[in-house]
């Protein structure tokens, strides 16, 4: 039994290597992971969750709070979700001036209304009807004004310089009524132009609410009947997520399992010809914000990161990572420390579990039962069974401080 109980130097050098070594790769992926926090792309578990599988996918794709990126394609939300980042630009560079807070609101919401300087109006233009409800002349400020919610057609700046006897030239010079008249005719083509710029949010509103082709179209004339109602892309995809869960839920044979497999695929690539153009949109808007500051403003850095329940997941992942990876590499709390890291690395495991009858994860690895993180979590359960922070570790010297203070004591007594 002795035998038993005895741990060679050599053992104990290598199970010390393998502590640090475990350690240095969690400090490491923590530290890479940080530094993408200042970049374009912070790095984020949504993507590894969204793809879980097994008896626990649905806890662990629920982490992200949107696991098929639904909100992505609600107009609403992503509005809410603009206007949020907008107030978070502001928040995070106090010292802008006037003119960049103007042109921030204009990009991400659009102006309230467009405007272009005109002395009079020419005799007989009046603006009647729907016209009326578009376009406007201020006598006061000299102006005319567009509303900004409503913006000017190619139509409507037709009918409206069709109103005064000008022309424009092959060289672009305006010919023929008074000099108010082609100032008034310059003007609607002035007017025109900024009317129509779209913000982002109007952008995506047009392409989630306004393409038929994404947000399907309905026919009045045949409302009620099979061709009353022309299904867009983004029904099509919710109704595609439902039939997967459906059939997911009775699947129990592998032949099954490698169709619904095929039909994810399909899935995914539905969800990214939706999503990525919105997404780019987004990475845009965050691109042409950041062009309207001056190098000191940015030196704040980027923007803080909304508060949603991914970014508290990535967060928390995040500084598990660093903070446990420091604990193993200085020895310091290394029994909890690694008990710890085996639980972070128990769930990393369970997400895609090598188990029989769950769909194999992707990539060029191939493990049944065990795989590395895996081994990795017996790995630091071995660590947490022996005292390896007081063979090399900041344990060690806390030991042997109050063991030696033991000792003095049990003298003096």
């Amino acid at each position: 039994m002795q035998d038993l109980k005895r741990i060679t130097g050599i053992a104990i050098l290598f199970i010390v290597v393998l502590r640090l070594s475990i350690g240095w790769q969690l400090l490491y992926e923590g530290l890479w992971k940080i530094d993408t926090l200042s970049s374009n792309r912070p790095w984020t578990a949504a993507g590894y969750l969204n793809n879980a599988k097994g008896p626990f996918r649905d806890h662990f794709r629920n982490m992200t709070g949107d696991p098929n990126d639904l909100n992505w394609l609600d107009a609403d939300k992503v509005k809410a979700k603009w206007l949020g980042w907008e107030q978070r630009f502001l928040n995070h560079y106090p010292n802008l001036t006037d003119a960049q807070k103007s042109r921030l609101h204009q990009m991400v919401s659009g102006s309230d209304y467009f405007a272009a300087e005109l002395s009079a109006l020419p005799p007989g233009v009046k603006f009647n009807g729907s016209l009326g409800e578009v376009i406007e002349y201020d006598p006061k400020r000299q102006r005319l004004i567009v509303n900004g919610e409503k913006h000017l057609t190619p139509a409507e700046k037709q009918r409206l310089q069709k109103m005064v006897p000008v022309k424009k030239g092959p060289n672009g010079k305006l010919t023929g009524g008074t000099a108010l008249d082609r100032e008034y005719f310059d003007a609607v083509e002035k007017v025109y132009a900024r009317s129509s710029r779209l913000s982002y949010i109007e952008k995506m509103q047009a392409s989630l609410r306004g393409n038929p082709e994404l947000a399907g179209q309905i026919d009045v004339e045949q409302e009620g009947t099979i061709d009353g109602k022309r299904v867009g892309k983004i029904e099509q995809y919710k109704i595609a997520l439902d039939r997967y869960e459906q059939r997911l839920a009775k699947a129990d044979q592998d032949f099954k399992m490698d169709h619904l497999n095929k039909i994810w695929s399909e899935i995914q690539s539905m969800k990214a010809s939706l999503v990525n153009p919105i997404r780019a949109m987004e990475d845009e808007m965050e691109s042409e914000a950041s062009k309207l500051l001056t190098p000191e403003q940015l030196a704040a850095g980027p923007v803080p990161l909304e508060n949603t329940q991914i970014h508290r997941v990535n967060m928390m992942t995040i500084y598990s990572l660093t903070i446990l990876g420091v604990l193993l590499l200085i020895g310091f709390g290394t029994r909890i420390a690694a008990l710890a890291s085996a639980g972070m690395l128990l769930s990393f495991y369970l997400v895609m579990p090598p188990w029989p009858g769950v769909p194999p994860v992707p990539g060029p690895e191939h493990s049944f039962i065990i795989n590395k993180n895996l081994i990795e979590v017996l790995a630091l359960l071995a660590i947490a069974a022996l005292p390896t922070g007081t063979w090399f570790g900041i344990d060690g010297l806390v030991y042997r401080f109050f063991h030696s203070r033991k000792n003095k004591t049990n003298k003096t007594n």
